[in-house]
């Protein structure tokens, strides 16, 4: 049993690890500030639960599982709301989807 928690905890964190190079490499590729920032919200998400789902089952159930349990219930929180906040300041400063600075380089 302990071999079968093993392999899907490794699993699980090799997922995390699989989305966190995505969205790396899309916050560096994507060519807008909107773009970019669904690609980190991508990896806050998605990643920061495979990858504490993956230590939660090598923790086991004890007192860390627990608080991974709730860095990750903060982590839940806090991601959207930051994406949020800061994709409302940049439209609130004349920032347009579709239509920012960056897409002034390709003349």
């Amino acid at each position: 049993m302990d071999s079968v928690i093993d392999v899907l905890s490794w699993i699980l964190l090799t997922l995390g690890g699989a989305f966190v190079f995505v969205g790396g490499l899309g916050a560096l590729r994507l060519p807008n500030f909107y773009t970019r920032m669904h690609a980190a919200s991508l990896t806050d998400s998605i990643a920061s639960i495979l990858i504490l789902l993956g230590i939660m089952l090598q923790a086991g159930w004890s007192l860390a599982a627990i608080k991974l349990l709730a860095i990750l219930a903060f982590l839940l929180l806090t991601g959207p709301t930051a994406s949020y906040a800061l994709a409302n300041s940049a439209l609130l400063s004349g920032l347009k989807p579709g239509n920012s600075a960056d897409d002034s380089t390709e003349n």
